[in-house]
């Protein structure tokens, strides 16, 4: 009986310590408030591992929120989503490591729910610096989804856990076609240990 408890102990702890290594937690801090969210590198690992080395070599110095996209700033797009969109912006290519290989919602299961965080892309493999956060649950950016005519969806690797209402409150904020006319400013992203 006691060795059954003591083996039950240890897989527990085992499944804990498993757990532990299976997330990884950022904060984006914002003039608004922090946004915290959890990261998948056993489901995503090449898009994960892309997001942290930005993080770990300081190379999201400059980072911010610059593009809002609402069912009202959309008017010609017959799949309309519902983002913030944040990086380095798309003249900042000199800062950015190569492009990743793209990975799939099919592949990796994370689909784009509320608070998704998923990477920005033109073609597959050509995600770097930037990346998006779901408002609401965003299907059409998922593997066969419609928004993006190759079908091949958007990289999503991680959630936010806190701090929605500051991503709904800079989805709210005054754009020009969706660019913000004043961007957020990240001034750090950090691990959470």
């Amino acid at each position: 009986m006691r060795k059954a408890f003591l083996l039950v102990i240890a897989v527990y702890l085992f499944s804990c310590s498993t757990q532990k290594q299976q997330l990884v937690k950022i904060e984006m801090k914002t003039k608004y408030g922090s946004i915290i969210a959890e990261l998948y590198p056993e489901k995503a690992p090449v898009t994960c591992a892309n997001f942290i080395k930005y993080i770990k070599d300081n190379k999201f110095e400059g980072l911010n929120f610059y593009m809002v996209v609402r069912m009202d700033n959309q008017p010609n797009k017959k799949v309309k989503i519902e983002v913030i969109q944040g990086g380095l912006g798309v003249d900042e290519d000199e800062y950015s490591y190569p492009p990743i290989p793209h990975e799939t919602t099919q592949k990796t299961g994370v689909l784009h729910k509320d608070g998704v965080i998923s990477m920005a892309r033109l073609e597959p493999g050509t995600a770097s610096s930037e990346f998006f956060i779901c408002i609401g649950d965003q299907p059409e950016l998922d593997f066969g989804g419609a928004r993006n005519p190759d079908g091949q969806g958007f990289a999503a690797f991680g959630k936010v856990i806190q701090g929605m209402d500051v991503v709904k409150q800079i989805q709210h904020l005054q754009d020009n076609s969706q660019s913000l006319i004043n961007k957020v400013e990240i001034p750090f992203i950090r691990i959470l240990e």
